[in-house]
């Protein structure tokens, strides 16, 4: 038996996101034996983009049950069937994340009519549920309704199912099953894991936060820790695991930001190699009535905007230093000499004099600016759009004035539209060297879709 299901959502990340409506057609191999559609109250808001995408508005949801109120309808409607959907993780672990709200762990088989199409027909243009089912001569009434794509769905996996001469729908996509000295770990764990992009967390018995990382192949990277031996460290790590989760990214570009983020400010106990304080210390600028600009490196305050920030004040001022060195600055006018007069680097010729007046304002404010780019980036306002967490959705990652902003998920049409509109779907983000080095990577190595100048 097969559960066909399709769900709609408010648009947010995989832990936060919200069902809005949900589609499922019980499938016997043959005919449609019973369904279940409902819209469902997702207790948020719903962003304007996600109701131009769907029709589905805050008005229309706000009498509907909520997910707890049809979670027996689910459970009993998916049990003893494979769960289908076209790019199955998705909702497959957008529900498991409701039921985990709820106490309880829903595990059902998968199947994904994607991967099962690349297989069974190859070279098509595209996968995404509407072109290929326009190719296939397939009807949707409703396009991202949960009903219509899910009623459409049903369509194709029974093509997909008459042209299974293999029947790699029975077992051919099964994945490998291991054992392991972890008694936490099960097999039925780590096949419930997406062999896709994104950020996954260990946890120990007691709900602690232990370790966070991040994988093109979440499923096998975790494999490959639980079965690491090299190292005490690691067999320390693997004995302390009692539960995984995860978070799809799409994109490798904001896998690598979050994964940044969440380890500097959550601090799990076993990325001590990449462990931050919270970013306390900011570098900012500064052009007095002298007309020399300034470098100062203080304490963020709420609101403001530094050029760069830092777990600490040593990091900052061992950073500070090095620009000093690297670009012959004045160390009275980067806040690092507090007397008066010339600076001690004047004294061993390091500086030429801009504490003392001698060197011209536009000489050393050209090779300030210099030192600035060196650690900014190459295009101050940016937009970079990457691949989403599904077919129809898109990463997009903010860069302005020079300065990592966040990033977002929007719908492949809104990707056309201006910038103002795109910059709707970013969630703000801390700025910080570290994340800088891993945009400037991406985009010197072309490895993002687009990149957006504004």
């Amino acid at each position: 038996m097969y559960a066909v299901i399709d769900i709609e959502t408010n648009g947010g990340s995989l832990r936060n996101a919200k069902i809005t409506e949900i589609a499922i057609f019980l499938y016997d191999g043959y005919k449609v034996v019973d369904s279940f559609v409902s819209l469902v109250n997702p207790e948020t808001s719903i962003p304007p983009f996600i109701t131009r995408l769907t029709g589905i508005s805050e008005e229309m949801v706000a009498d509907a049950p909520k997910f707890y109120e049809i979670a027996k309808n689910v459970v009993e409607l998916t049990e003893n069937a494979i769960f289908v959907a076209h790019s199955v993780s998705f909702d497959y672990n957008i529900i498991r994340s409701e039921f985990r709200k709820l106490g309880y762990d829903y595990k059902r088989e998968q199947l994904c009519t994607v991967k099962l199409s690349r297989k069974l027909m190859p070279l098509q243009p595209s996968y995404s549920l509407g072109k290929l089912c326009d190719s296939l001569n397939i009807e949707i009434n409703g396009r991202h309704r949960a009903g219509g794509d899910a009623e459409a769905t049903v369509e194709l996996f029974k093509l997909l199912l008459s042209l299974d001469d293999q029947k790699i729908t029975f077992g051919t996509l099964s994945r490998e099953h291991y054992t392991f000295d972890n008694p936490n770990i099960s097999a039925e764990l780590i096949e419930s894991l997406p062999e896709e992009i994104g950020v996954y967390y260990f946890y120990n018995s007691e709900r602690e936060l232990i370790y966070i990382g991040k994988s093109k192949n979440i499923r096998k990277r975790v494999v490959s820790h639980l079965l690491n031996v090299k190292s005490n460290k690691a067999l320390a790590m693997r004995n302390d695991i009692a539960d995984i989760d995860y978070e799809l990214t799409g994109s490798e570009l904001v896998a690598l930001l979050k994964e940044s983020e969440e380890i500097k400010q959550k601090k799990p106990f076993f990325n001590s190699a990449q462990k931050r304080t919270y970013f306390q210390y900011g570098l900012f600028t500064d052009q007095q009535i002298d007309g020399y600009i300034r470098l100062e490196m203080k304490k963020i305050r709420e609101g403001s905007l530094p050029l760069t920030a830092y777990a600490s004040r040593k990091e900052g001022i061992d950073h500070l230093y090095y620009l000093n060195d690297e670009y012959q600055l004045c160390l009275s006018l980067t806040g690092l000499n507090k007397g008066r007069g010339a600076c001690f680097h004047y004294s061993i010729k390091k500086c030429n004099g801009a504490c003392k007046g001698d060197e011209s304002i536009e000489d050393y404010n050209t090779r300030v600016l210099e030192a600035l780019e060196s650690f900014q980036y190459k295009k101050q306002n940016t937009l970079i759009i990457d691949r989403g967490r599904k077919i129809n959705e898109k990463a997009v990652i903010q860069v302005k004035n020079g300065k990592y902003i966040g990033f977002g998920y929007t719908d492949l049409v809104s990707t056309t539209k201006s910038a103002n509109k795109l910059m709707k779907c970013i969630d703000s983000y801390q700025n910080n060297r570290d994340v800088q080095q891993i945009i400037n990577s991406f985009l010197k190595k072309e490895k993002v879709e687009r990149v957006i100048e504004y």
